[in-house]
């Protein structure tokens, strides 16, 4: 599964990254980043997490082709 952020919608709110600090952050420019769009089968639960928790719904999972 690929992650994809769609960020003109994106608020960058950080609640995915209190959910899974491993693949999103938000930095010092209050911009998001995906540390990792490929996440390993183990994070796939949080990422899902994090995918539902998202108010704006910015974030999604894909299948990686």
């Amino acid at each position: 599964m690929k992650i994809v952020v769609d960020f003109d919608v994106c608020e960058s709110n950080a609640l995915c990254m209190e959910i899974v600090p491993e693949i999103f952050e938000v930095r010092v420019d209050d911009f998001l980043y995906v540390l990792n769009d490929t996440p390993d089968d183990s994070l796939l639960p949080k990422v899902e997490e994090a995918v539902s928790a998202c108010p704006k719904q910015a974030i999604s999972l894909v299948e990686d082709s």
